[in-house]
């Protein structure tokens, strides 16, 4: 059966190859991108490909007023939405992000688009997929968003902007999942792994970001009966909290 689905941050990266993933098993994919130059070209690209059932939408995750016009956009068109895929995010890898040292701005920054841009963007869309008859929200999360994880480890990967900003989307998913359940929407979340993107300069050694979509794509298209309120990693297996 055939869904209709918003991936934000989809005109490149792990949210293109999602959206190409869902497009070609039919489904109805608003490709969601803060520039609508870029999201144009990368829905045409994927309409090049023979992928029609794609569409682009224009939606910055920061910015409310941007969020409300794609709802209605889709709302106008579809009636309802049955997944929505909380992709978008940065890192500021570029920036000091050492516990002692970083800046403020890079924390607020990084919080406003990965955590408060979520939650707007998943409160201003649950009408939508209320509607749904098996309505799904998945999040993109990381590894390094663990505490328990991040405590066993040292080294580099003690990101605090990135790393906090992810772990405060992960508690906020816990309390969404627990309270949509009489709504009977499933909410998880899903780590791909390392992954070469731009968000970190592409770095050598990452998964391809095919296999990151492809780890998602699973847990996009969950049945009714499927789980929620879960953090599980890139083979699906659950992640420590």
């Amino acid at each position: 059966m055939s869904k209709v689905i918003l991936v934000t941050g989809a005109n490149a990266g792990i949210g293109f190859e999602l959206t190409r993933l869902l497009a070609e098993k039919g489904h109805t994919v608003y490709l969601g991108a803060r520039n609508e130059v870029s999201g144009k070209e990368a829905a045409e690209k994927l309409h090049k490909e023979g992928l029609k059932t794609v569409k682009h939408v224009l939606i910055d995750v920061t910015k409310l007023p941007t969020i409300k016009a794609a709802k209605e956009t889709i709302e106008g068109a579809e009636g309802y939405l049955d997944v929505l895929v909380n992709n978008a995010g940065i890192a500021k890898f570029d920036s000091d992000q050492n516990a002692t040292t970083i800046e403020l701005a890079t924390i607020r920054e990084t919080m406003e688009t990965n955590f408060f841009g979520l939650i707007q963007t998943t409160q201003t869309f649950l009408p939508l997929l209320r509607k749904s008859s098996n309505g799904v929200i998945v999040s993109v999360t990381s590894d390094m968003a663990s505490n328990a994880y991040m405590a066993a480890h040292t080294g580099p990967l003690h990101l605090v902007a990135y790393n906090t900003s992810k772990a405060a989307m992960n508690s906020y998913s816990i309390a969404l999942a627990h309270e949509l359940k009489k709504d009977n929407i499933k909410v998880n979340l899903v780590t791909p792994g390392y992954t070469s993107t731009k968000l970190n300069f592409f770095g050598d050694g990452g998964k391809s970001t095919l296999d990151g979509a492809k780890s998602i794509e699973p847990w996009a298209l969950l049945e009714k009966d499927g789980p929620t309120g879960k953090f599980v990693d890139w083979n699906g297996k659950d992640f420590s909290w």
